[in-house]
């Protein structure tokens, strides 16, 4: 798994129940868009406002879409470790690539260790952990490094957290450049972690625009790269404000985009005021505007 590996929202209808049509269309332009892998049931996937009937539903018709054609990776994170246990078991049942988590907060190294070696048992695929700590450093080397040499199927480590960079460069020399490393938060990162090898990154939506930008960098257009990526920053400084900000403006640009029938979110209920909304349109205007860009840079046309 390398390159852009995005966290799937999940579509509502209307009335709030799963849309599983558009689910299978977000699972499709995700493998034609050139992705390397796709997250489900993350923080952009409201995960917290599913059942986990709804949940086992999800991974059912993402797998069923995906049909094995890039690997699926499951987040299993939970109020209490026995759900994510239950929810590891179910995304092992339905062949998932692998799952993701969140260490709780409150765990001692010890506890960690048996956590993830428990999901080991459960999972059957790579664990990834998701390091995620909004105003700090998040969890410590010596942490990672102690659990990456007890626990055979941790081979990745989604970084999300303060001085992300020279930490992305630290997790790789601690562990020889063995555990998988991957930026998270909409990638605001993505120009730096490129030049430091990190193997992959995950954003929600704009997926054929990220791609776009690492197949330039990978062929040495560096200049070109950055330039796409610059155009990308002002998106991410209006979504980036919130993650209630983000989920509820990358839905309403995959309505915009033909792949969700509605922008229905469970986890935002606030409505905007008339400024914000000019704001969101702005945003959603730049975003498709950078859309057809690079369509058009596909098909070959200046």
């Amino acid at each position: 798994m390398k390159g852009i590996v995005p966290s799937l929202n999940t579509p509502f209808d209307l009335n709030g129940a799963l849309d599983l049509i558009s689910l299978r269309r977000l699972v499709n332009h995700t493998v034609e868009s050139g992705c390397g892998g796709m997250l489900g049931l993350a923080v952009a996937g409201e995960h917290a406002t599913l059942t986990m009937e709804e949940k086992t539903k999800f991974i059912e018709v993402v797998t069923d879409t995906n049909a094995g054609r890039i690997p699926f990776i499951v987040s299993v994170t939970a109020p209490k470790a026995e759900v994510s246990l239950a929810l590891a078991k179910i995304a092992a049942n339905f062949n998932a690539a692998g799952v993701c988590v969140q260490l709780p907060a409150t765990f001692s190294r010890k506890e960690n260790l048996e956590f993830l070696q428990s999901l080991a048992r459960h999972s059957m695929g790579s664990l990834m952990v998701q390091d995620l700590d909004w105003t700090g450093d998040g969890l410590s080397i010596s942490d990672i490094q102690f659990l990456f040499e007890r626990v055979d199927q941790f081979s990745w480590i989604k970084i999300e957290t303060q001085n992300a960079g020279p930490k992305y460069s630290a997790v790789q020399r601690s562990t020889k450049g063995a555990l998988n490393v991957c930026g998270g938060w909409a990638v605001t990162q993505l120009m730096d972690a490129m030049t430091r090898g990190v193997n992959a990154f995950i954003p929600t939506g704009l997926e054929r625009v990220y791609v776009t930008i690492l197949e330039a960098f990978g062929r040495g257009e560096v200049e070109i790269a950055a330039e796409l990526f610059e155009r990308v920053l002002p998106v991410l400084n209006y979504s980036n404000q919130h993650v209630d900000v983000s989920i509820r403006f990358f839905k309403e640009l995959r309505k915009a985009e033909g792949l969700f029938d509605t922008s229905f979110c469970r986890s935002v209920t606030s409505d905007l005021a008339e400024n914000e909304k000019a704001e969101s349109r702005q945003a959603l205007e730049t975003a498709l505007m950078l859309m057809r860009d690079v369509m058009n840079i596909g098909r070959g046309k200046s």
